[in-house]
């Protein structure tokens, strides 16, 4: 599939976002607006899977395989090191159970023994329970004519959010499945039946909902106002949408560390917290001021995440890659 450059840069300002979010938190600075980040991530990533499907035709189980090669393999090792992290005591709050482990590695939601939060032994792996939730779905609407697989979806979604509202459970997959942040998906699977059928606004247009998008982020985070998904999501799709239209208008160009960044956002969405955190214990040992940590804790969470994606994820992807076509050739035989 063609590059989409300013969905790539959107990628990598999404994850920034969150390395911004996580490097204040420790640092006692304040940036929780930098959470939207994971927004952004679910809708680029609905957009993303409905443009490749309609672009290259793929069967239900195929789909899972390639997913499961893209987002597992250095999931799994990030884990691994937290793991091994908190048997060397290296972790102190950490608490590790054999169910927990297991329920994090299969991307089921669980309760952390350590905080009694849904949340699996890497906690940033939260968002991937929902990524993988979506591509399970996604799957399984392959199997329906292309005409009937968004509004499927959308209806699906739809009534989990329902029932979330309807009930009350401490169950951690209802309580993870029927939030609304779900919809998330769906939005971005509607603004890629757009893209594809040439329905983008103008870029005038397009530069005022991304500003208008960057105010409302703007504003939540000066004002502090209280949000969540509800809030977010919406200025999330606003964001994608302005970046679509600014595409089309030729306002992108292949631009290498913005590139760099988006190919890396995934390493460094999962990477950055060990960074981060080796930096905020080292300024305390030496008495850093926090200003100064923060940038520390920010830079070096973002190069760890570029480092880890050119010598873990990219070599991973490229074994993975050059096994598809021999698979291919055997399907076909």
């Amino acid at each position: 599939m063609k590059t989409i450059h300013g969905i790539q840069y959107l990628r990598a300002l999404a994850a920034l976002g969150v390395v911004l979010f996580h490097a204040a938190e420790r640092t006692g600075h304040h940036f929780a607006i930098g959470a939207a980040g994971v927004d952004v991530f679910f809708v680029i990533s609905g957009f993303i899977m409905w443009v490749i499907s309609d672009r290259r035709p793929v069967a239900p189980l195929s789909f899972l395989k390639e997913r499961l090669r893209r987002i597992a393999p250095i999931y799994w090792l990030a884990t691994i090191v937290m793991i091994g992290g908190g048997v060397a005591g290296l972790f102190p709050n950490l608490v590790l159970t054999v169910e927990h482990v297991l329920a994090s590695l299969a991307f089921i939601p669980a309760r952390s023994p350590s905080s009694g939060e849904v949340w699996p032994v890497l906690v940033q792996g939260w968002t991937l329970n929902f990524e993988m939730f979506f591509y399970v779905v996604f799957a399984a609407s392959l199997l329906l004519p292309r005409h009937r697989r968004l509004p499927m979806m959308a209806a699906l979604f739809l009534v989990l959010v329902l029932l979330g509202l309807a009930i009350d459970t401490e169950n951690p997959l209802l309580l993870t499945y029927t939030r609304p942040v779900i919809l998330e998906f769906v939005a971005g699977m509607i603004v890629a039946e757009c893209w594809l059928r040439g329905r983008v606004v103008g870029p005038r247009v397009g530069m005022a909902l991304f500003l208008g998008a960057l105010a409302g982020f703007a504003a939540l985070a000066v004002l502090r106002l209280p949000f969540d998904e509800r809030i977010l999501g919406p200025l999330a799709v606003l964001l994608v949408v302005a970046t679509l239209a600014l595409e089309a208008g030729g306002w992108f160009q292949k631009w290498a560390l913005p590139t760099l960044l988006g190919d890396a956002s995934y390493s460094i969405y999962l990477w950055h917290t060990f960074a981060i955190s080796v930096i905020v214990k080292a300024a305390a040992m030496m008495g850093t001021n926090s200003a100064l940590t923060l940038v520390c804790a920010f830079s070096v969470g973002t190069i760890a995440g570029v480092v880890a994606y050119l010598i873990l994820e990219r070599p991973l992807l490229r074994r993975a890659r050059s096994r598809l076509p021999l698979n291919r050739a055997r399907q076909a035989s």
